[in-house]
């Protein structure tokens, strides 16, 4: 058997040891180049790849091909429907850092509101800080938090929020019942910029596709209290990142934490997203909200599992509620 993983940057030696043990391993760096990745998986049993493309291309020039294996949700970067006209199952793994990315993102928003980063450099620069005007902060309890995209991270978000913090939670999503959303505590919203004008902190958890793409862009930014911050830690382009900017160097909305750009990795400079360096109320992170230990050998183990299914020639299991993956039909079953 060879398999081949991209992004091996991102290190995973439970996963790589297991993958070893069944067959030849090819490592490729992020950002791999399309021809490279297309002449190693033409003899490929099984591509596992977290952040680089998997295009039309590549998934033709892998006649051997039993899955392709997202170690992570986002399947934005598969052409699911070129893998599904070849029969090659496709999957990810769903639940592995539910609470973890959750944890991350209310981390956002507790150190934007408490100031903490700011906080943290001037107390290295001077050694002290007076408490005037300039380091004022913000409580979360009695504020309103609203989320868009109540899934399994968000719903984990809005009960730190409401039954941790006693902030008023309130949601827009898109076929979800008000009762749903009502037995987690969360109030439904039907219009998005309703949500957006009574928020003081909004949080993005919804997933990346035709209808959310640009979700916040400027005209939501301007529905948007010039005291609220914006979080996101699921997907860079559900933000119109130029409008961002934009927003945020004008001083339109009070800040924003961001673990996750349309463009990765960023720079210093030469990137749309850098002058974002420059301003205090901004907390950028590297993509790393699910980056813990416990999460990584869940993410791990579990990736494991649905490699041997793969190459063992069983259906792969699909935790997935993701339409594109729920139409499936060969080599996958259901959860």
């Amino acid at each position: 058997m060879k398999i081949v993983r991209t992004d091996c940057e991102l290190e995973t030696p439970i996963l790589d040891a297991g993958l070893r043990a069944r067959g030849k391993l090819v490592l490729l760096p992020d950002g791999v180049e399309e021809g490279r990745l297309m002449a190693e998986v033409a003899d490929a049993d099984l591509l596992l790849m977290c952040y680089t493309p998997v295009t039309e291309r590549v998934i033709e020039a892998a006649p051997r091909l039993k899955a392709i294996v997202k170690y992570g949700v986002g399947i934005d970067a598969i052409d699911i429907p070129a893998a599904r006209a070849r029969g090659i199952p496709v999957v990810n793994i769903p639940e592995y850092a539910e609470e973890t990315v959750a944890e991350g993102a209310f981390t956002l928003m507790i150190a934007l509101a408490k100031k903490l980063i700011p906080l943290d450099r001037q107390m290295r620069a001077e050694g002290w800080a007076w408490p005037t005007a300039r380091w004022l902060g913000s409580d979360i309890a009695g504020k309103t938090v609203g989320i868009v995209g109540l899934g399994r991270i968000g719903r984990s978000f809005a009960r730190m929020a409401g039954q941790g913090f006693r902030a008023r939670v309130l949601s827009y999503t898109p076929g979800m019942s008000a009762a749903e959303m009502a037995a987690h505590g969360v109030e439904k919203v039907e219009d998005l910029h309703e949500m957006l004008r009574q928020s003081d902190f909004v949080s993005l958890h919804c997933t990346l596709n035709d209808t959310t793409r640009h979700i916040i862009g400027a005209a939501e930014l301007a529905t948007m209290k010039p005291t609220a911050f914006l979080i996101n830690s699921s997907r860079g382009a559900l933000v119109d990142e130029a409008a961002l900017v934009a927003a945020l160097t004008a001083g339109r909305i009070a800040g924003a934490g961001l673990d996750v750009f349309s463009a990765e990795p960023l720079s210093l400079s030469g990137h749309l997203m850098s002058p974002l360096y420059a301003l205090p109320n901004v907390l950028m992170l590297p993509h790393l909200t699910f980056y813990t230990a416990e999460a990584m050998e869940r993410l791990e183990r579990e990736t494991l599992e649905r490699c041997d299914e793969a190459l063992s020639g069983r259906p792969v299991l699909v935790k997935s509620r993701d339409p594109r993956l729920r139409a499936q039909e060969r080599g996958v079953r259901f959860d």
